[in-house]
């Protein structure tokens, strides 16, 4: 650990990343830290994450409830795969993963893949029109 300019501590991602063997029936041991849970009877994000993903490892299949669960894509590259549908993404990428909808993130890449990820309650959501917000109607 690191000491501050004004002599508090300092910590680095490298000492507060913890192991997650087969993260939600995925391949391999990934790095993950929550930076921030919210509190019970707090409003927004529910939790906010950083993961690492090593080369080969994966975050398996999965469903939520009725939150939305969001992908930033901090470094590296991989497989997406989304209700039904694989695609690549990359550093920059932002990947919002629907209430109820399934999704898993293959590291088919050369080096680590960085993530954040965070999740928000969709009553949370500030509501927008459907064509606003991009969404289909039925």
């Amino acid at each position: 650990m690191s000491e501050a300019v004004d002599g508090g501590a300092v910590r680095n991602l490298r000492e507060l990343f913890a192991p997650k063997e087969h993260d939600h029936g995925g391949l391999g041991t990934i790095l993950a830290h929550r930076v921030y849970a919210r509190r019970s009877g707090r409003r927004g994000a529910e939790f906010v994450d950083l993961a690492v993903l090593p080369p080969g490892t994966s975050i398996g299949r999965h469903r939520h409830g009725a939150d939305r669960e969001t992908y930033v894509v901090l470094d590296g590259s991989g497989m997406m795969f989304r209700d039904g549908e694989h695609f690549p993404v990359g550093a920059g990428d932002v990947i919002a993963n629907r209430p109820f909808g399934e999704h898993g993130l293959v590291n088919d890449g050369p080096g680590d893949l960085r993530l954040l990820v965070f999740e928000e309650p969709e009553a949370a959501r500030p509501r927008t029109s459907p064509a606003a917000s991009g969404e289909a109607t039925a």
